[in-house]
């Protein structure tokens, strides 16, 4: 997948996560959950450029909130022993990347992978904690 099928995949999985639940744009985007779930599954750099992509787009905390429990967690239980030097390295450097991965449930991630999550994230605004 090129950067702009990313880019544009991006905007209209964000664009269906701010549509209003019922709605016919909610209806009409809704695709691309599906798709987005396809990349996590079978191509994970390609999931992990669209999670970027995704964030760098909208931050907002609803979004966020999404994006931490669907397609960052999935990545992470389907790929965590072959993307976790990567999810690492950004949350070094990208205190936002930092933040959503504190969204992040242990769900089917194994116990090493788990750990190193737990040591890289920042859970500050994540289930009350300051």
């Amino acid at each position: 997948m090129n950067d702009r099928d990313v880019q544009s995949l991006a905007t209209e999985w964000v664009a269906f996560w701010r549509a209003p639940e019922g709605s016919d744009e909610r209806e009409l985007l809704s695709w691309t959950t599906d798709k987005e779930w396809e990349l996590i599954r079978e191509s994970p750099q390609d999931g992990w450029n669209l999670i970027l992509a995704i964030l760098r787009l909208d931050s907002s905390s609803a979004i966020q909130e999404v994006l931490a429990a669907g397609p960052l967690e999935d990545l992470l239980s389907y790929h965590g022993e072959s993307m976790i030097d990567t999810v690492e390295s950004e949350a070094r450097t990208n205190p936002r990347f930092a933040s959503l991965l504190g969204g992040v449930w242990k769900n089917s991630m194994s116990e090493a992978v788990w750990s190193r999550v737990q040591a890289a994230w920042d859970r500050k605004g994540w289930d009350g904690e300051a």
